[in-house]
C-alpha cells in the first residue's frame, strides 16, 4: 500500500487504541513492525490478522493481489524479530512462516472464512505465504496512560471482540466454520487469562489496601465466576463436531451480555479510584 496510505492507517490506529474507519473499519488490525532488509530501519505496517486459538496470531502476505510479496514479508525472512501492536499492548515476536501441510490448512480456514484470500491468491499467481506471529517471553508494553485508564483500554478490545464475533455468528450458515471456532476459542482463553490476572494481581492488592473495597471484590469475584462458567458452556457448543449456528448465538449473546455488564461495573467501581492512586 502507497506510505501515505499506510502512515495514515497507522497514526489512526495509535491514537484510537486499534479502531479505524475505512478499508480496515470493524476488522481484526495490528500494526508489524519488521527490520528493513536493506537499510536495517524499522518499517511499520497494517496488516489484518486471524486469531489462531492462543496468543499468537496469523497475517497473510497477500500484498492486495500483487504478484510479489510484500516489503514486510522480506524484511521478516531476513530478521524474523519483530515487534507488534495490538491497539492496547505491544509486544516483541517471532515471525514464523508456515509450510506444507500446517500452512495449507491454515490458508483453507482462513479462504472458507473470507474468499476474498483465495481470490487474492488467484489474482497474484503465487501461493500467498502465511505468517505465525508468536509473542516472545517477556510482559508486553502497556497502553499509555494511568492505570485506570489503561483497564478500560484492555475491556474495550474485549468489547471490539464480543461486536465482531456476534457479527460473525450472524452471518454464518447453519454449522460453524473452522475460523469462527477458533475465533471463539481465542476469546475464551483471552477473557480467561484476563480474569485470573485480575483475581492474583489487582484484586488482590486492592483487598489488601482497601477493607472498604471488599464488597465490591467480593461482587467481582463472583462475576468472575460467573463468567467463568459461561465460557465453559461456550466451549461446550464448540467442541461439538459440528456447532449449530443458533446454539452458539444465544450462548454469545448470553457470554456478552455478561461480560459487558461485568466490564461497566468494574470500571464504575475501580476506575475512578485506579486514576486517582496513578
Amino acid at each position: 500500500m502507497p506510505h501515505s496510505f499506510n502512515d495514515d492507517i497507522i497514526a489512526e490506529f495509535r491514537a484510537n487504541g486499534g479502531r479505524v474507519g475505512g478499508w480496515f473499519e470493524n476488522a481484526r488490525l495490528l500494526l508489524l513492525t519488521t527490520t528493513g532488509a536493506r537499510t536495517g530501519a524499522p518499517h511499520t505496517t497494517p496488516l489484518g490478522y486471524l486469531p489462531d486459538g492462543g496468543e499468537r496470531v496469523l497475517v497473510i502476505a497477500s500484498a492486495g493481489g500483487a504478484p510479489r510479496h510484500p516489503q514486510w514479508f522480506r524484511n521478516l525472512l531476513a530478521d524474523p524479530q519483530v515487534t507488534v501492536e495490538d491497539g492496547v499492548f505491544s509486544y516483541r515476536a517471532r515471525a514464523d512462516v508456515l509450510t506444507g501441510a500446517e500452512r495449507d490448512a491454515v490458508f483453507a480456514r482462513a479462504v472458507a472464512a473470507d474468499p476474498g484470500w483465495g481470490e487474492y491468491q488467484d489474482q497474484a499467481g503465487r501461493a500467498l505465504p502465511v505468517v505465525a506471529l508468536e509473542p516472545l517471553p517477556g510482559p508486553p508494553t502497556p497502553p499509555p496512560g494511568p492505570p485506570g485508564t489503561a483497564l478500560v483500554a484492555v475491556h474495550d478490545a474485549f468489547r471490539r471482540e464480543l461486536t465482531l464475533i456476534q457479527q460473525e455468528v450472524d452471518k454464518a450458515g447453519p454449522h460453524v466454520g473452522a475460523q469462527l471456532r477458533v475465533n471463539c476459542l481465542s476469546l475464551c482463553q483471552g477473557l480467561h487469562g484476563h480474569h485470573e490476572r485480575e483475581d492474583a494481581g489487582l484484586f488482590a492488592r486492592l483487598a489488601d489496601q482497601r477493607p472498604d473495597l471488599a464488597a465490591v471484590l467480593a461482587r467481582l469475584a463472583d462475576e468472575h465466576r460467573a463468567v467463568a462458567a459461561a465460557l465453559d458452556e461456550l466451549r461446550t457448543v464448540l467442541g461439538t463436531p459440528q456447532p449449530d449456528r443458533e446454539v452458539l448465538r444465544r450462548e454469545v449473546a448470553r457470554l456478552t451480555d455478561q461480560v459487558r455488564a461485568h466490564l461497566t461495573y468494574e470500571e464504575e467501581q475501580l476506575v475512578p479510584l485506579l486514576n486517582a492512586a496513578g
